[in-house]
């Protein structure tokens, strides 16, 4: 005796319905977007809480300099980041941005404030833009990472300064793009 299917077969789609860390904060983002998403259908709302859900890997942190290029002319809008915005000391001049993210940097969160914007969290965002009116959404790059395996398929270390410093070990690389 066999299962009866519906035509087409089994589903094989997966994907998360609840974020997998123990981050308190983090779940009563969830609850509250959860929320919004379920009230005002809005899909930036949807957008915010697919992302929250997702591993620290593919919420990869944005320095200040790709989000200085990526709010050039959109300076009235509120920049939204879901993962860490990160300071970077190459950029001289920041200009007044108003940020939400998940988590800032002291130095980043000092320069922005200092510049006369506003680093803000989602709660806050949520009470000022319930819809995402006057937001632009950005995401991080995903960018090629080491990781360094021994003979035995061991996992030595995931970054090219770990790998520089056991070169006197037999090992070998696998570089994954992401």
């Amino acid at each position: 005796m066999g299962i009866d299917l519906v035509a087409g077969g089994k589903s094989k789609k997966t994907k998360r319905t609840a974020p997998k860390s123990d981050d308190i904060y983090l779940k009563l983002l969830v609850k509250l977007y959860r929320f919004l998403v379920r009230r005002t259908g809005s899909k930036f709302n949807a957008v915010i809480l697919k992302r929250l859900f997702m591993s620290k890997t593919n919420k990869p942190p944005l320095s200040l300099s790709r989000l200085i290029q990526f709010m050039k002319g959109k300076e009235d809008k509120i920049a939204v980041v879901v993962g860490a915005v990160t300071d970077d000391i190459r950029v001289y001049e920041v200009p007044a941005l108003k940020v939400t993210a998940l988590r800032f940097t002291e130095t980043a969160r000092a320069r922005i404030e200092k510049a006369g914007g506003e680093c803000l969290t989602f709660d806050q965002l949520a009470l000022r833009a319930p819809l995402g009116q006057n937001t632009v959404h950005k995401s991080s790059t995903y960018n090629f990472f080491l990781v360094v395996y021994d003979n035995d398929y061991q996992v030595l270390g995931s970054t090219v300064s770990y790998a520089f410093s056991i070169l006197g070990m037999s090992f070998f690389f696998v570089l994954k793009g992401r």
